[in-house]
This record gives structure tokens, sequence and C-alpha cells, in this order.
């Protein structure tokens, strides 16, 4: 159902801002991602990853500013946005008393799909994501991995032309990790799907991304290429160049709180040795 996708862009966000109370989350995004690549949005816990998520999937408006997804406003077409759109969260939900199969067909019907759609959909993911001869199985027997495999699967049964992946690969031991990463990837080149990432791992995002965007306390501090932004930052690799962009002086003010440690504590003790002695 993605009738406007004549425009170039997947997703235009226009000075999108969105405050809580007084703590501002994200301040003056803008972004213009093209379609079939993938993005990630790259930066470190409570940076405003989740939120820009939230708001372009219309689960939450944004304070200011405006965003399309797929050509839709994220506020007065959010219906539309939301149909087009597949979103994995960081802690997806799961009934694991349904069977993978179960679980697949429940989603198929929040999206009003026929269901001939809905069973045709299940087979052809159920075959994609190796699933095969577990598809019948109770989804609390499933390992985390297998878990996050029917996730993905919810997150594409109405067929998207974007897909939003929050922290696709936390809490996954390597190898499950490796099997996410790989499945992302095929999305991407095989389907031409348009990827959007959040992450703060610099790994998946140097292996993942086509484009990135990183973001400190709400801002988008640097966008481009990963190699763009190694060369712009005159760094070896990305995670050297994130380090510089963020701010090295985080890791010399970490080492220097270690090193002044020893020395608070030896001023704090002196100190109440001299209470003591006083109140004698």
């Amino acid at each position: 159902m993605c009738g406007k996708i004549s425009e170039k862009y997947a997703i235009i966000t226009n000075n999108l801002t969105k405050n809580f109370g007084k703590v501002v989350a994200v301040k003056n995004l803008n972004l213009k991602i093209p379609y079939s690549l993938t993005f990630g949005l790259l930066g470190p816990n409570g940076a405003g990853k989740t939120t820009t998520v939230r708001m372009l999937n219309s689960i939450i408006s944004p304070t200011s500013g405006t965003a399309k997804v797929v050509g839709y406003d994220i506020i007065s077409q959010s219906q539309q946005v939301k149909i087009n759109s597949g979103f994995l969260p960081e802690s997806p939900g799961l009934y694991q008393k349904l069977t993978a199969k179960e679980f697949l067909e429940f989603v198929g019907e929040l999206y009003y799909l026929p269901k001939e759609i809905i069973s045709t959909r299940i087979e052809e993911l159920i075959i994609l994501f190796d699933l095969e001869g577990r598809e019948n199985d109770l989804l609390e027997e499933y390992s985390r991995g297998m878990k996050q495999k029917v996730c993905l699967c919810a997150a594409l049964i109405q067929d998207p032309k974007i897909i939003f992946l929050d922290e696709p690969t936390s809490n996954l031991d390597p190898a499950a990790s490796r099997m996410v990463k790989d499945l992302i990837s095929d999305l991407s080149k095989k389907a031409e799907k348009t990827i959007f990432i959040c992450t703060h791992l610099l790994d998946a995002a140097e292996e993942l991304c086509d484009l990135i965007g990183i973001i400190d306390n709400g801002v988008i501090k640097a966008e481009g290429s990963p190699k763009e932004i190694i060369e712009s930052t005159h760094t070896k690799d990305l995670e050297e160049a994130y380090l510089k962009i963020m701010g090295a002086t985080r890791i010399e003010d970490l080492l220097a709180w270690r090193e002044e440690t020893p020395k608070n504590i030896k001023k704090y003790k002196k100190t109440e040795k001299k209470k003591k002695r006083r109140e004698k």
C-alpha cells in the first residue's frame, strides 16, 4: 500500500523536535534518507534514537517540526505511515503460549490483511527466515535468536516499504547476532527494503549501513557514509571517528576521575581525622 513512493526519499524530516517536559529528547532533526538504503542512527543510550523512531512510526507526536515517511505525513496521515512501516522495538512483546504461526496470523489480522494473503506471507517468511519445521512450536520453546527471527517476520508481515529496527542485535549471543545481521543485509540487498536501524554498536553500523547519522543529546552531530565520516574526521576507522565526534574528552575525563579518586579519598580521610580530634 505504498501509494506515494514517487518521491525520492523514503524519510524526510524538517526540524523534528520532541520535548518531554523540560527535557529536549530530539532537537531540530533534519534527515533525507533515499529509498532502498540502510540508514543507521548511531549514538549512546539516551541520545534520542528510540524517540526518533517512535515519532517516525507515528507512535508519539512531535512537539514541533514535520516528517514524511514513504510520502505520508506522520501526523495527518499516521494510519498510512503505520501500514507502510514495519517496526521492531528493542524489547518486543511475544505471546509465549502461541506458536510462531499463530502469532504471525494474529499480527497479520491487526493489519486487516485477508486470510489468504496472511497465509501466503507466513509461508514465505518461514522459508526466508529458516523456521521450517518449527512454525508450530510454542514461542516459549524458541531460543532468543529464533524469537528475534519471529519478531522480524512480524515486522514484515504486511510487506512494508520501510523497516525500523531498534537495537536489533541487543541481548543476542554472537551467533544469533551474526544471523540477524545477515538477515538485515539480505532484506536491504535482495528485497530492496529501506531499513532504519537504531544502534549504539559501531561494528553493526559500519557493516550494515550505507548512511549513518551520529546523534547525541537529541542533536545530529555528523551524517554521511561510514567512509565519508571517517575521512571528514581524519581518523582511521569508524570507532575513532565516533569518539572524536562525541568528544574524546569523555574518555580523558573518565581517566582523570580515576586518577583523582585516590587523592579525594586521602583528602576525605584527613578531614575526618580533624573532625574527630575537634570532637575530643
